[in-house]
């Protein structure tokens, strides 16, 4: 039976559904896409890639890519990178069976919604002499890039093709126009996020941090208007500063990083007293912080501008370090009990039993043991009255009641061992299988 138990385990293992490549650790057995690699790590459009189970690399010897790179912005070179991302499979010989010799196919920068009309697709033609050529889908765009050498192929997943050069548009690689943080976060519908940044001084940490990696988890209006959600106002000045940081990381992660994410990630509150980290929950293309009160769904990208990133969320982000528990009224002020939080119940009035109240089930004593001054033996009738009784609950067992194992059968007997054994097995059994899935994966 512990076998079969076994196998179903891991059946499911089998299941779990795991990344089919790593384009960096792919590409770092080439040592002449080196530069290629080290800026897909650094704008983080590995993770994109990795995150799509169907992907072809266009990928740019150290030479070209040197050139491409000079003097651009990591937000504009990561615009490049994504547009060298083709969301299909192709390897050498498809290349050279395509249908009516060319096709449009679209790209990772098609899907962050910033390409104007088609200009996230690339053109891909037969060229003469069986040379095969890659353009923007801008009209009129050259064939400057053409197709060197296949690399790497994971049928149908990842195909990795060398190219001669790289793929670009006018504008393509143009740097986002850097706003004013608050001007953007009100612009997005995070006004009272704002003013919060602005009045406590957090905004100037944020500023400090944005050069060298940043992510920022911005609550919109709704979130502070919802039942029951506790008013930052009236936080002492240190724990508004801390909740504040809290909400940012101080790391460029992007939402398709967040999805690979694993385990606790730092905040800029981290390293102080409690820990205060975030975990990532990810469901197919959502994404959700847990803090250890609540969760909150990412909800849009207000900036992706490499090392910055500013996101929206549906609630306020929580630390379970100030409001894991019931609440100080210093830390939360007058506030009514919030929902999100699990206000402290007391037992309701009529479960605690009055101090004064007659036991119930005690006898009153015998008239003829009151008159007479010989001792009789005691018997379960007629008996002096018992002290008070230390426990009001209607369940505790009376003293005279039989031991359980007394009067139990040979065959209750097992069945309770039985189920005495039952609670360490399982717990063996969970770590067999853990230990098991952990393995595979």
């Amino acid at each position: 039976m512990a076998f079969y138990h076994l196998l179903i385990c891991l059946s499911f293992t089998l299941l779990i559904p795991t990344n089919s490549h790593n384009i960096t650790a792919i590409l770092d057995n080439f040592p002449e896409y080196s530069t290629y690699n080290s800026y897909l790590s650094q704008t983080k459009v590995c993770d994109e890639i990795n995150s799509h189970e169907t992907v072809t690399c266009l990928v740019l010897p150290n030479s070209a890519m040197s050139s491409l790179v000079s003097k651009q912005s990591l937000a504009g070179i990561k615009n490049a990178l994504r547009l060298l991302s083709l969301l299909d499979y192709f390897d050498p010989q498809k290349l050279h069976d395509l249908t009516r010799g060319t096709t449009l196919t679209t790209t990772l920068y098609q899907t962050t919604g910033k390409a104007p009309g088609n200009l996230g697709f690339v053109n891909i033609t037969n060229l003469r002499g069986g040379r095969v050529g890659f353009a923007s889908a801008k009209p009129g765009s050259a064939f400057d890039a053409t197709y060197t050498k296949s690399v790497k192929q994971i049928p149908y997943n990842l195909s990795v093709l060398e190219i001669s050069a790289p793929i670009t548009f006018p504008g393509l690689m143009d740097a986002p126009a850097t706003s004013n943080l608050t001007a953007l976060l009100e612009k997005a519908g995070c006004k009272i996020f704002a003013s919060l940044i602005s009045s406590s001084g957090v905004i100037k940490m944020y500023e400090s941090a944005m050069d060298r990696g940043f992510t920022l988890f911005a609550p919109n209006d709704d979130a502070f208007k919802a039942d029951g959600v506790p008013d930052l106002n009236t936080l002492s000045s240190a724990d508004l500063v801390t909740v504040l940081q809290y909400h940012a990381l101080p790391s460029y992660k992007p939402k398709a990083s967040l999805k690979t994410t694993r385990g606790a990630i730092a905040t800029m509150a981290s390293g102080g007293p409690g820990n205060y980290d975030l975990s990532v929950i990810t469901h197919g293309d959502d994404v959700s912080l847990d803090t250890g009160v609540d969760t909150s769904r990412v909800a849009s990208t207000v900036l992706d501008d490499t090392p910055t990133c500013v996101l929206t969320v549906d609630s306020i982000l929580l630390p379970s370090e100030l409001f894991g528990g019931a609440p100080s009224p210093s830390a939360r002020g007058p506030l009514a009990p919030s929902p999100l939080l699990g206000p402290a119940t007391a037992p309701a009035p009529e479960e605690a039993a009055p101090s004064d109240a007659p036991a119930a089930e005690a006898p009153a004593p015998s008239p003829k043991s009151s008159k007479s001054g010989k001792k009789k033996k005691a018997s379960p009738h007629a008996h002096s009255p018992p002290a008070p009784p230390d426990d009001s609950s209607p369940e505790a067992a009376p003293s005279d009641a039989p031991a359980a194992d007394e009067s139990a059968t040979p065959d209750d007997k097992g069945e309770a061992a039985m189920r005495s054994i039952a609670g360490p097995a399982s717990l063996l059994f969970g770590s067999v299988c853990m230990i098991v899935t952990l393995g595979l994966v």
